[in-house]
């Protein structure tokens, strides 16, 4: 390894697959086609939330921050890894390194936050129907969505500001394809066994606990569902929910893989692989996910797709003929 004698390295040398680098070609057009995708999709559920008046709601209000949250996730780290991919310089500065570590924390404990008050939203609007509109109303949602993002933000700020105080003995080389925490702290020399405990506590309250919680509230939404002597109305209460179910399972089974063990047992290639999941699959495969299986969400693009491509008509008059 590289040794720098500073308190810290002036940049960063992203291994990648280094070691397959039969890899790095397929990666790079996946990334280059997904990246895109990924953009387009959030950015029309972001569109069609704000300017179809039906889709004006708490679980649209939060889907519309879920999509933005998406947007800033994959391109934490998307640029930087067709850079990693696509050409020979697999350096990255340590001020970029810092920068991207904090931002791609951020957003990830903010989504493991969110998705949580997702699934309260919608056992709100099942199983209490009537009380509904009282309880999610317009000064809630805010409050709900803030706290939220500032949890995210405690998280990432906390657990990456004492991960950047471990020493790296010189050394520069992290074997990964971006800034992570567990990267960092495994390539980390000395007495780490803290930092590793201080992980796997943090990460319990902002993975385990959300997951507990989204699960204990589809316990109770199905149990209500059931109840639903309309089969009609049973179908559209499972169509809602099973697509906030399908974006769960996605993000939280590798995010679990990764941070609810100690970095020193992670393997070579799964923080690679992990990263590209939750961090690209998952972002692109979201929009897709709500769209396909929600009604409202479809014909709200459908609308808004004729009005783009219609000269005569502008933005403004969805509103006007919602």
């Amino acid at each position: 390894m590289t040794v720098i004698n500073k308190s810290h390295p002036e940049e960063f040398i992203l291994l990648g697959f280094a070691d397959c680098p039969w890899l790095e070609l397929p990666l790079f057009i996946i990334l280059l086609v997904t990246y895109p995708l990924a953009m387009l999709g959030n950015i029309a559920i972001i569109l069609v939330s704000i300017l179809d008046i039906h889709l004006h709601s708490p679980m649209y209000f939060f889907l519309t921050n879920l999509s933005f949250l998406d947007m800033c996730y994959t391109t934490s780290i998307v640029p930087q890894m067709l850079t990693n991919l696509g050409g020979s310089t697999k350096t990255i500065s340590y001020m970029r390194c810092v920068v991207q570590l904090y931002f791609f924390h951020i957003m990830g404990g903010t989504e493991c936050v969110l998705l949580a008050l997702m699934s309260f939203d919608r056992y709100v609007a099942i199983c209490k129907p009537l009380h509904y509109s009282l309880i999610m109303n317009r000064r809630t949602c805010l409050l709900l969505v803030s706290t939220v993002w500032l949890t995210g933000i405690i998280y990432a700020v906390s657990e990456a500001t004492v991960t950047l105080q471990l020493p790296l003995c010189g050394h520069n080389k992290l074997d990964h394809l971006v800034c992570e925490i567990p990267v960092l702290i495994k390539t980390a020399c000395g007495e780490k066994e803290t930092n590793e405990l201080a992980l796997s506590v943090v990460c319990i309250f902002i993975l385990a606990v959300p997951l507990c919680f989204i699960l204990a509230s589809y316990a109770s939404i199905g149990h209500a569902v059931l109840k639903i002597k309309s089969s009609e109305g049973r179908k559209k209460a499972f169509g809602t929910c099973s697509s906030h179910l399908i974006v769960v399972l996605l993000f939280y089974g590798p995010a679990i893989s990764m941070y609810l063990q100690p970095p020193s047992s992670i393997t070579k290639d799964q923080p690679k692989f992990m990263a590209l999941f939750y961090g690209v699959v998952t972002p692109t495969l979201n929009p897709f996910i709500y769209t396909l299986r929600n009604k409202d969400v479809k014909g709200a693009l459908s609308k808004l797709s004729r009005y783009i491509f219609s000269p005569k008509r502008n933005f403004v008059d969805i509103k006007q003929n919602s």
